[in-house]
């Protein structure tokens, strides 16, 4: 019983408290007074707050500070900043806000056991954010092009985009850009760690290594090779050489990836002996090889090869006799290396491919399985030919050797064209990009100046060329890309760039190989212009009128084999005339809704990029346009 008196005591005596607790609170929250906020120093990103609470009681105070939103009324549910401490006066900075946006702002407090109490609602719009705000803080890419002491195997997660050749690049749907590559690296590095090495990046600049995609050659290529040597009357390679081409990836639905690569046999025909001058026998080298491999994940870098897509197939039936190293006529007509991929518009699936032999040929697949929609037949039979592919570019429909490889098609939905880009001549100097473009996968695709390439002809205009601005050594061997997008409208586009021949201490700096992605513009009339330097996050901050008078380093990028491009001034005067260098004496404007610097009429797309040539690398404003089947490159100097 005295158990119960005493639990009956302290009940009472607890609703007693609380009643008076209650009742106190009460009169306290009815007496508190808070002034709206106000604001001084109001920025793009943040904004100074202040207010004072009168009248009530700081001791049942738990909580107190401003809560804010982009609509009306804003509660603690909204965002809030605590101001700390007893003081009535409350002040407080917000940052991290949006430019040119109004937010909603209330000071509150917080009583123990009772509804929080707001002040009126105060509204203020932060500034649009200038050209200033956006660069001041902006951090430039530090890794070094000469990346040769980091070029070892053991060095690998340093690389970043180090010991990169002939890339291929898809966006994921885990937010990341996956690319991979033939197998190429500085010193061989890579041999020996499998092959079509991969990396990725969140933001196109900072690369992380992933490794091989492919352990050892598939079973199927060895197979397959002596299947039809056996079939042809010719004795077995028991042990066949492998040289590992130019992959191409793409993202075929949501949680479903695709990459077709090229396995290229080095060995000849006739005697199967690997294919060198020493052992030449008057054959050809035997045939080339495109499979196929499937992953849902492209982070776990694990992909199913789903094997045997297409092989290189002739014209010629069996007479696979070369008369001489010096003879250029090619037995296959079609060379199965360097595919690219592409969805048509109305949803067909198209395998694009070819190198040097003949031309570029096209293929429409199974959307299902990724393998050619037909039966193919035999490749060194006549009557097949047709079913290896159609005939959409050449250089010379006459020529059997054509100086051309690497075929990159995309479909721009914005433009309603698609793109086919090639890459042009050697690929340790000379190398360089051109684009053409078809309303129809399959062609005919039609050059700048009109000319139509799938009936046979050079492509312009010029994309890329090895060039060299000031301060630097330039790049040479630009060529082989990847063009892709964001989901968002823009445009990328990526390649290996080698430096030049012997530069003064670096051993063999023509196998210097650095990952390059740049950006893609289109010009008003649709085409594609790449900018001339790498990409590098800078903010897209809007472009004054004024930033352009000065001086700038200008390169004529027309094609000149072989020929590294140099830069020259060119002077832009306050009068809007040329006052130095190439135009000069004419007249320019600027068009800031499409970003265009219009010079003598010519268009040049200009935009924001990294100087990669300053010390310290820094930003600048840079153009790239075309007139006619000329191309123009462009950098501001500081």
């Amino acid at each position: 019983m005295t158990h119960l008196k005493w639990i009956g005591f302290l009940l009472c005596y607890s609703l007693l408290l609380l009643a008076c607790s209650t009742n106190d609170e009460t009169s306290e929250t009815g007496s508190w007074n808070i002034a709206a906020p106000s604001y001084i120093h109001i920025t793009y990103h943040s904004v100074l707050l202040s207010t004072n609470l009168t009248d009530g009681n700081m001791a049942v105070v738990t909580k107190k500070g401003f809560c804010y939103s982009l609509t009306t009324n804003p509660t603690i549910t909204d965002a809030t900043v605590e101001v700390l401490g007893t003081n009535r006066a409350l002040t407080c900075e917000l940052a991290q806000l949006t430019p040119n946006t109004t937010y909603y702002v209330r000071a509150f407090v917080t009583l123990l056991n009772a509804d929080p109490v707001y002040s009126p609602e105060s509204s203020f719009t932060t500034s649009i954010e200038s050209a200033e705000d956006l660069l001041a803080n902006y951090e430039a890419p530090i890794y070094a092009d000469n990346y040769t002491s980091i070029a070892s195997w053991s060095q690998r997660s340093q690389w970043n985009l180090a010991n990169v050749h002939d890339p291929t690049v898809m966006k994921a749907d885990d937010g990341y850009y996956y690319m991979y590559q033939t197998d190429a690296s500085y010193g061989n590095a890579h041999e020996g760690h499998g092959h079509f090495h991969g990396r990725r990046s969140k933001d196109l600049i900072n690369w992380e290594y992933l490794g091989s995609t492919m352990e050892t050659a598939p079973s199927w290529v060895k197979e397959k090779l002596n299947q039809m040597r056996n079939e042809l009357g010719l004795a077995p390679i028991e042990f066949p050489i492998y040289g590992y081409w130019a992959p191409v990836v793409r993202k075929v639905a949501p949680g479903k990836y695709r990459m077709y690569y090229s396995i290229v046999i080095n060995n000849l025909i006739n005697t199967g002996k690997e294919g060198n001058d020493a052992n030449f026998d008057g054959s050809w080298g035997e045939r080339a090889f495109i499979g196929m491999m499937e992953t849902s994940e492209p982070s776990s870098n694990k992909w199913e090869d789903k094997g045997y897509v297409i092989c290189s197939a002739s014209d010629k039936g069996v007479n696979w006799s070369r008369s001489s190293l010096n003879d250029w006529s090619a037995y296959f007509k079609w060379n199965a290396i360097d595919p690219s991929y592409v969805i048509s518009e109305n949803g067909t699936h198209w395998l694009v491919y070819g190198s040097w032999h003949s031309g570029i040929a096209a293929i429409q697949l199974n959307p299902e399985t990724g393998k050619p929609l037909n039966n193919l037949g035999k490749p060194w039979e006549t009557t097949h030919l047709a079913n290896y592919g159609q005939l959409i570019a050449t250089r010379n429909i006459q020529s059997r050797w054509q100086a051309s490889e690497g075929p990159e098609i995309i479909y721009n939905p914005q433009t309603g064209y698609y793109y086919l880009f090639m890459a042009y001549d050697e690929l340790s100097v000379a190398y360089n990009t051109r684009v053409c473009r078809s309303r129809n996968v399959t062609g005919p695709y039609v050059s700048i100046d009109g000319k139509d390439i799938t009936a046979g002809g050079d492509i312009y205009p010029v994309v890329t060329h090895p060039y060299k601005f000031n301060n630097s050594n330039g790049w040479v061997g630009l060529s082989h890309c990847a063009v892709f997008d964001d989901g968002s409208g823009n445009w990328f586009y990526s390649s290996q760039g080698r430096l030049p021949r012997d530069i003064p201490g670096i051993n063999v700096s023509n196998a210097v190989m650095m990952g390059h992605v740049r950006s893609i513009r289109w010009t008003t009339s649709g085409w594609p212009v790449v900018m001339p330097e790498r990409y590098g996050a800078v903010p897209n901050a809007l472009i004054n009128e004024n930033e352009l008078i000065g001086t700038w380093e200008n390169i004529d990028l027309s094609y000149r084999f072989g020929q590294q491009k140099t830069a020259t001034t060119l002077v832009l005067g306050s009068d809007h005339k040329v006052t130095s260098g190439l135009w000069i004496g004419k007249t320019w404007s600027y068009d800031a809704k499409n970003q265009l610097l219009i010079i003598n009429g010519i268009e040049l797309c200009i935009q924001r990029e990294v100087d990669w040539e300053s010390s310290p690398r820094t930003h600048t404003i840079v153009y790239a346009g075309y007139n006619g089947t000329a191309t123009y490159w462009g950098k501001k100097t500081k």
